[in-house]
């Protein structure tokens, strides 16, 4: 079991907290909460160890593809892809926006 902790600039806070995913074989929930501090704290719990450079990559390809928003996000993964981490990441986003 590893916990990371990453911390990135970020845009505006978007309007809602919002939840995507089950912790479940092969996937991860992801929790977010606005903030108006300007950044975007990350915190991994996983029970795949060494991941931390994963991440870090993870988070850096999608703010290049959109801004991240403010606030703090919450991962609780149990082994999920990097594909499925990034889908799950994008669609509590989404609907934080859109609540």
């Amino acid at each position: 079991m590893e916990r990371i902790e990453l911390h990135f600039p970020a845009g505006e806070a978007l309007p809602a907290q919002a939840l995507a995913g089950v912790v479940g074989s092969g996937d991860l929930e992801v929790l977010y909460q606005p903030s108006a501090d300007k950044s975007l704290q990350v915190t991994v719990t996983s029970s795949v160890d060494g991941g931390r450079q994963r991440w870090q990559h993870l988070f850096e390809r999608v703010g290049a593809a959109h801004a991240l928003p403010a606030g703090r996000l919450e991962i609780n993964d149990f082994g999920a892809t990097p594909g499925v981490a990034r889908l799950r990441i994008e669609q509590v986003f989404e609907e934080a926006e859109h609540v």
